[in-house]
């Protein structure tokens, strides 16, 4: 392990272990131990911190459908649903749902526990959950990803199981004795512990699979939203799971997954993939395997392990992950201290890009990488900075996926970004270099380290350059080169 960090390995290491760093922060953590500003991040993200339910919801359950029995009885009138009404209940929830989103992103981007707010990320990814006009549960569902994010892997997955949002999604409420549905225990086996086969030789079976839906039988929630074990309703004949044989409940289950070196594997796998490389070297992949599953699924101690390790500062490493939509929008947010003056442009920007928090496409998540652009996307990414820089109208719709829930959240029109940009802030450290006539050349590699995952070609550096106007001052050399890196194509990569 190396001793000393440089300023392109400390801002590789932010890229992927939080959103990025501030020029403050990179000149604060220069030339440091690697290991000191790993356990720093991690220390900075001790304290969890829940998100709030949004002022002036309706319900005094927000948990709720967006209509009860009695509410539905109230809506209909000689048998034709008030359909005013009911557009009126589903914009009331999809807006609550857009505040939690927008709470989210701002303590990403402003919070110290970066690193927690990264992985809750990845985790919401992982443990992807989906459910429309129920934002209470919603709610309860990412503050479990962001309590956990960094603890122990094993009573995440209790704790994420159990959630009424997810029981929901993977129908679990419906799973009864007689009657088992095998769709959460199916996923729970399939994406979130022993992942698909890719030998041959499968982890689990059909039989493994309609057994622990017996097993999870009885799990379900209350009217209130909180989780039930109802025992009328659960399965407790014998059951036979990868080969052992009792009178298995749905936590059960759960240890007989953990206990097999496979879950860690797998985990490890997607792990590995989001922070370091997507293609993946099954020799360190084996040696963090072993590790997690050794320290009983340890998360935080996994991700120090990766961040230490010297193989992580490969250059083949660097420059390898293009952001996902939320990672450009925080990352932009984080750097430059941006606040938007209304929340709406950031569920625009998430949704034109085709990463909407809270709303992933399926229970897979969203597949990332080289899927995150297109051809109707990377215009956009690349306009990006000076739609949020210089507050103009965005003549752009965000895709339409035709769901209704998310219809109330659109604007006709173009879309209007106004920020407020802490531009003192992030020039300090470069305004002694921007007043010096010979040294002012010296800005573009200067920002670059910030910036960008590479060296500035001298082809990219006379590009910029030439951005300058004669006279400018220091803060508008700044101000002007950063705005003209950041459309650079680099600038979507970490």
């Amino acid at each position: 392990m190396m001793e000393r960090i440089t300023q392109p390995q400390l801002r590789h290491l932010f890229a992927r272990a939080a959103f990025g760093a501030t020029p403050a922060q990179l000149q604060e953590t220069h030339r440091q131990p690697v290991r000191k500003v790993v356990r720093q991040l991690l220390a900075d993200s001790q304290a969890f911190e829940p998100l709030q339910m949004p002022l002036g919801t309706d319900d005094a359950n927000p948990g709720q459908p967006v209509m009860n029995k009695n509410e539905a009885k109230q809506l209909m009138r000689d048998g034709v649903i008030n359909r005013e009404q009911l557009r009126a209940k589903i914009k009331m929830a999809a807006v609550a749902q857009r505040d939690i989103n927008v709470q989210w992103i701002n303590h990403m981007a402003t919070s110290r526990a970066a690193m927690r707010e990264k992985m809750a990320l990845f985790w919401h990814n992982h443990f992807a959950c989906r459910i429309n006009q129920k934002p209470k549960q919603m709610l309860d569902y990412v503050n479990v990803l962001r309590q956990h994010a960094l603890g122990n892997f094993g009573e995440m997955l209790l704790a994420v199981s159990k959630t009424p949002a997810m029981l929901q999604f993977l129908n679990n409420q419906q799973n009864r004795k007689n009657a088992p549905n095998e769709n959460f225990a199916r996923e729970v086996m399939e994406l979130f512990t022993l992942g698909k086969s890719t030998t041959g030789t499968p982890h689990y079976t059909e039989h493994d699979v309609k057994e622990a839906a017996r097993a999870f039988t009885g799990w379900q929630y209350t009217p209130e939203g909180e989780f039930v074990f109802r025992e009328r309703v659960h399965d407790d004949g014998p059951k036979t799971i990868f080969g052992q044989t009792g009178t298995f409940r749905g936590d059960d289950v759960l240890q007989l997954l953990l206990k097999n070196p496979q879950t860690a594997r797998h985990v490890t796998i997607k792990l590995y993939r989001e922070f370091v490389n997507e293609t993946i070297n099954n020799q360190h992949v084996d040696e963090l395997s072993r590790r997690f599953y050794k320290s009983n699924y340890d998360i935080a101690d996994l991700m120090e392990a990766i961040f230490t390790a010297d193989w992580f500062f490969d250059p083949a490493n660097v420059g390898a992950h293009i952001k996902s939509p939320v990672e450009l929008l925080i990352g932009m947010r984080h750097t430059f201290g941006m606040v938007f003056s209304d929340p709406q442009p950031q569920v625009f920007i998430q949704r034109t890009l085709g990463q909407l928090l809270l709303y992933p496409p399926n229970v897979a998540g969203w597949p990332g990488g080289r899927n995150w652009i297109d051809s109707s996307s990377l215009l956009f990414r690349m306009r990006l900075p000076d739609y949020v820089f210089k507050n103009v109208n965005v003549p752009i719709r965000p895709k339409d996926d035709g769901d209704v829930n998310l219809q109330p959240l659109d604007r006709k029109g173009a879309a209007q970004f106004t920020t407020l940009v802490d531009w003192a802030g992030f020039q300090r450290p470069y305004l002694e270099l921007a007043n010096e006539p010979v040294a002012s050349s010296q800005l573009p590699e200067a920002l670059a380290a910030c910036l960008l995952p590479w060296p500035l070609r001298p082809d990219q550096k006379a590009l910029l350059l030439r951005q300058l106007k004669p006279g400018q001052s220091g803060p508008d050399q700044i101000r002007t080169l950063a705005t003209a890196m950041m459309t650079l194509p680099e600038y979507q990569l970490c």
